[in-house]
């Protein structure tokens, strides 16, 4: 976030010399630039930047997940004060599963890692338990010592309350299939 923070005043700072050289040109050519000409580049600079970086986050995120981490469901934005999003929504956040290190724990029930990404937010890891057959999906806890002793599907049975998903879910289609 601070190299983020960095850039903007360097993108402010160059468009403000950018300015600068349109106001000494002008001066040369014997007319006088106005004098809120630098401040406005430098606007315009950061206001930029700034929305360069809302529309490519994303897109940074997902070349940095690592191998076998797959994008399940993306939400997009739109608000009153970003009002170029009413034009082309933003992505805000995302959740990726990780398939690479899926667990088959019980027939048919896999235990796989949920990762919530949100905008300028740490990253969230929600376990979930996955049952290809029903299909289901619950959160997983780690169990209590006298719990350790029973299946994993007899624990989250349990335990936990199943939320149904559809066969054409993408958290289904990417740990089932």
């Amino acid at each position: 976030m601070i190299y983020e923070f960095i850039a903007t005043i360097a993108a402010g700072f160059g468009m403000a010399g950018l300015a600068l050289i349109i106001t000494h040109l002008s001066k040369l050519a014997g007319k006088r630039a106005p004098k809120w000409l630098i401040p406005l580049f430098a606007a315009i600079g950061i206001f930029a930047f700034q929305i360069h970086q809302e529309y490519n986050w994303y897109d940074q995120q997902v070349v940095q997940l690592p191998e076998g981490v797959t994008v399940v469901k993306k939400i997009e934005d739109t608000a009153w004060f970003r009002p170029w999003s009413y034009l082309k929504p933003q992505t805000v956040r995302f959740m990726a599963v990780d398939n690479e290190r899926a667990r088959n724990a019980d027939q048919g029930l896999y235990l796989v890692n949920l990762y919530l990404f949100e905008r300028r937010m740490s990253v969230q890891q929600m376990p979930q338990v996955i049952d290809c057959r029903a299909p289901a999906r619950a959160d997983y806890r780690i169990p209590v010592a006298k719990d350790r002793e029973l299946g994993l599907r007899e624990y989250v049975a349990n335990t936990t309350q199943w939320r149904p998903l559809t066969t054409d879910d993408p958290l289904f289609l990417s740990v089932c299939q």
